[in-house]
């Protein structure tokens, strides 16, 4: 819940001037709060980088005030939508069964989800990593009636809640160990959904340990937070991922 129109607009300009960085390799997307989404989607007409919103509504439409539908995203000219990001979890008390909803409804609606996993620090120091992201993702197969396809055309992103916010991110081997593991999970039931599915990392992404993290074989991106923030920083990690990929 960052930025106005001012300064998104001078990031959307600073982005624009460097889009030779970008690569058929590389995708970059933008996921601006709702009051943003049409001043993006008007400086990104003639631009590679993507789109898509921060959440949505489980509802088509109705009387549900205060949501965002996905048939008014899809208006919108949103591609992609983020689901069950931690401080949606946490914060709203999203449950793993709603943002499941969601990421099915999201599939129907011909978008791209961005479904985020992750573990706090108790359950970290619990050794219970592992079962919290599988819970996590078994909700989404359990809500599409146990076809784990339907993690083709999807992303995961791994948040691990303890890295967040705090400049303290995870090591690349721990990074990498869970992404391992979250691929061996969904590889047990689909060997072909498990390899196509690209797994971004999220939890203090900087400029000086990004080449780190895009290096591991099993992290294919990040999810930036307070980086994208700033011209300067997200134009490096864009370099930074080009060059690994």
């Amino acid at each position: 819940m960052h930025g106005s129109i001012q300064s998104i607009d001078a990031l959307l300009r600073e982005l624009g001037h460097h889009t030779a960085l970008l690569s058929e390799k590389v995708q970059v997307v933008l996921l601006p709060p709702f009051p943003y989404l049409q001043q993006v989607r008007a400086h990104l007409s003639d631009d590679p980088t993507q789109f898509g919103a921060q959440n949505c509504s489980v509802h088509l439409k109705g009387a549900y005030t205060g949501d965002v539908s996905l048939l008014m995203l899809e208006d919108c000219g949103c591609r992609y939508v983020l689901l069950g990001h931690s401080e949606r979890r946490q914060y709203h008390r999203e449950t793993s069964s709603v943002v499941a909803e969601k990421f099915i409804a999201t599939k129907q609606a011909g978008m791209i989800p961005i479904l985020c996993v992750g573990e706090d620090r108790a359950q970290r120091d619990k050794g219970q990593t592992d079962t919290v992201i599988r819970d996590q993702l078994d909700a989404v197969i359990e809500a599409a009636g146990g076809d784990v396809t339907v993690f083709k055309q999807a992303i995961v992103a791994y948040e691990p809640l303890w890295a967040i916010g705090t400049g303290t991110p995870a090591s690349p081997e721990i990074a990498q160990s869970v992404h391992a593991a979250i691929r061996a999970y969904l590889a047990e039931m689909s060997l072909d959904t498990a390899q196509g599915l690209p797994l971004l990392y999220g939890g203090s992404v900087k400029p000086d340990n990004a080449l780190a993290l895009f290096a591991m074989p099993d992290i294919d991106g990040g999810l930036v937070g307070g980086a994208s923030l700033v011209a300067e920083q997200f134009l490096e990690i864009i370099r930074l991922c080009t060059a690994c990929y």
